[in-house]
């Protein structure tokens, strides 16, 4: 489980919190032979970031639209929370039947400029 705290310190770690960054779900299955294995199966992009305060959670959204959530969009209005609201949870709703789930990791693609957040199905 990750927090909103936990986003703003890898971000700024990982990518400087570079703004042109494009956040990413990456997708994580287990593997067939070994449940303690991982295996990448792809990625989408996010599409919206909504703070719930009746969840306590910052959910992003993949809804197929052309929004793009990029770090410039992301990153500013969170470093103004207060503490307890940096606490939230990162939350996922890749479609209706995977509709909360959560982040598990942080990574990057400098190349590609994508800042990816780790979930498990």
């Amino acid at each position: 489980m990750r927090f909103i705290i936990d986003l703003i310190e890898d971000a700024r770690e990982q990518i400087g919190n570079y703004e042109e960054y494009v956040v990413v779900a990456g997708l994580l299955k287990a593997n067939e032979n070994d449940d303690n294995k991982l295996i990448y199966v792809g990625e989408a992009p996010l599409n919206l970031a909504i703070l719930n305060d009746e969840t306590k959670q910052l959910n992003f959204k993949i809804d197929g639209s052309n929004l793009r959530v990029t770090m410039g969009t992301l990153i500013p209005p969170l470093l103004i929370l207060d503490m307890d609201v940096m606490m939230y949870e990162l939350k996922v709703e890749v479609n209706a039947q995977y509709s909360n789930v959560e982040v598990v990791g942080f990574g990057k693609n400098m190349e590609e400029k994508r800042y990816i957040l780790f979930i498990k199905i």
